[in-house]
């Protein structure tokens, strides 16, 4: 299963991309687009140009996204809600799945606590996929997204094979 997470933003979107099978997860890509100019439109075409492009780089089976959450600063959050709407679309015109996940979820599935900072994130990131150093901030959050999703696909599973009695102590 090939994932990509989306870290949002107006100004710099960061993604990551994933390869996840079982509890074994590896990296992919990561990276960062980068948004120029000052007009709103130019700028959400840019993001969603940036994801298609990657989306359709790596072909990832699903998308994960890390959910707006509301700043001191009401026209930021606007701004970043759309750049992730964007984002979204540019998704679900590809027919890929989408999945949504807090900042304090995806911290608490990496890191193991939802206070945790962007250095704890970049850090834990790097263990985790076994990476040579440390991602940049937003590439290493947008992977965090990818590897909470994985974390989040491998309970469900864990769950429903209990729940069938498949796998689980259950017989």
């Amino acid at each position: 299963m090939v994932i990509l997470g989306i870290d949002p933003g107006s100004r710099i979107t960061g993604y990551g991309v994933i390869s996840s099978l079982g509890s074994r997860n590896e990296y992919i890509a990561s990276g960062c687009i980068r948004i120029k100019g000052d007009e709103l439109a130019d700028r959400l075409s840019q993001v969603y140009a940036g994801i298609t492009e990657v989306i359709d780089r790596y072909l990832p089976q699903e998308v994960a996204i890390e959910q707006v959450f509301m700043a001191r600063n009401a026209d930021s959050a606007l701004k970043l809600g759309q750049a992730r709407g964007v984002a979204i679309v540019a998704a679900g015109n590809q027919l890929l799945p989408v999945h949504e996940y807090s900042a304090r979820k995806v911290k608490q599935s990496v890191v193991g606590t939802g206070a945790a900072d962007k250095a704890q994130v970049q850090h834990m990131v790097a263990m985790l996929l076994k990476l040579p150093g440390m991602p940049q901030a937003d590439a290493a959050d947008a992977l965090a997204i990818a590897l909470c999703h994985a974390h989040s696909r491998l309970s469900l599973v864990s769950v429903a094979g209990v729940a069938s009695g498949k796998g689980g102590r259950w017989r």
